[in-house]
């Protein structure tokens, strides 16, 4: 697995053994910011990150690489939260994230007290944890962290369907890569602005 563009493009990043996490694949990611850096590629620079189910972090590092201000790293699990540090730590960033190793609604709330208003938010539960969707999405449109132009992303097997609507959030695209596809959800008009 490597940082596919940016500062860090070609730079390999270490995973866990095993089937505790399955890291976003390097095609993936090369689709998703494709999809996000379209037309511009300064499009993420200065952009705050939310990386829920953060796994390896290739995905917030991936938009470190590509200017993003800051990125918050979520994961409960401690192994994978190391892995996090370990992932950083290999590349010399020392700045611009932090690593939360906590279950997701106190890490809401951490980021919600700060008042940490997130440009993106990525999440990438365990496929097979399909109950894991709804809540997170749930909870994210009812959560400050997410703001009037806050993109959510979510990943998910392509044969599974998280839903359109949650609360204020609405689906307004769903790209297939694979066996994987990303779906893509925006607050109430701000639904309407096509990537």
């Amino acid at each position: 697995m490597r940082v596919i563009g940016g500062t860090y493009r070609s730079r390999a990043l270490s995973t866990l053994r095993g089937v505790q996490t399955r890291p976003t694949s390097d095609r993936l990611r090369e689709t998703l910011f494709n999809i996000l850096t379209a037309g511009s590629p300064q499009a993420l620079a200065g952009s705050v990150w939310v990386d829920l189910y953060a796994g390896t972090g290739a995905v917030g590092i991936e938009a470190l690489s590509r200017g993003a201000r800051m990125v918050h790293f979520v994961d409960s699990a401690p192994k994978a939260a190391e892995l996090i540090r370990r992932n950083l730590l290999g590349l010399d960033i020392r700045a611009g994230f932090e690593v939360l190793e906590s279950e997701l609604p106190r890490a809401l709330w951490r980021l919600q007290r700060r008042h940490v208003a997130a440009d993106i938010v990525y999440l990438d539960p365990p496929y097979k944890s399909v109950d894991e969707y709804g809540q997170t999405l749930r909870a994210l449109a009812d959560s400050a962290v997410v703001w009037a132009m806050s993109l959510v992303i979510a990943e998910h097997d392509r044969r599974f369907d998280p839903g359109d609507e949650f609360s204020q959030l609405r689906r307004f695209r769903k790209t297939v890569q694979g066996d994987s596809a990303l779906s893509f959800y925006r607050t109430g008009s701000a639904a309407k602005i096509l990537l």
